[in-house]
């Protein structure tokens, strides 16, 4: 009986939202729904976001994710998550050769790797290579924030 080749990834058949849906990242998906994003995250892309998990959003000062929600400040919210979306499909083989890249948001993340892990901006990539129909997704543990104007 020949055992099942574990490398063999079938294609990606959902694009980022699903993906991070089925992956239960369930305050990014509620944030990218506060923030009216759906639609650009689900159209062809390609996209990479750096995903920061539930534990992610919980680390933030008390109050934080439930401010970004309130719809008043949605700008801030659109802001904050188009931080962790670069433009085209970055591979973690890729992203380990760069510096920086700028994001949808328009200001550029830093990429380092320290002690052979990859860090964007203060942040560890600890999931790399997630992949969706539209893109890839990175997941990260922590929130990263824009620089303030």
């Amino acid at each position: 009986m020949d055992e099942p080749v574990a490398a063999e990834a079938p294609a990606a058949t959902m694009n980022i939202v699903e993906t991070a849906v089925a992956a239960e990242f369930n305050t990014l998906v509620a944030a990218v729904q506060a923030a009216e994003l759906v639609d650009v995250l689900t159209g062809p892309g390609p996209f990479t976001v750096f995903a920061p998990t539930d534990e992610a959003f919980a680390a933030l000062p008390e109050g934080t994710v439930e401010t970004l929600l309130m719809p008043e400040n949605r700008d801030q919210l659109v802001a904050v998550l188009t931080y962790h979306v670069v433009s085209g499909k970055v591979m973690a083989a890729d992203v380990v050769g760069l510096t920086s890249a700028p994001t949808v948001q328009g200001a550029d993340i830093a990429i380092s790797v320290v002690d052979g892990a990859v860090k964007i901006n203060d942040a560890t990539v600890t999931s790399a290579d997630v992949e969706a129909s539209n893109g890839v997704i990175h997941v990260i543990d922590q929130v990263i924030l824009p620089p303030q104007d």
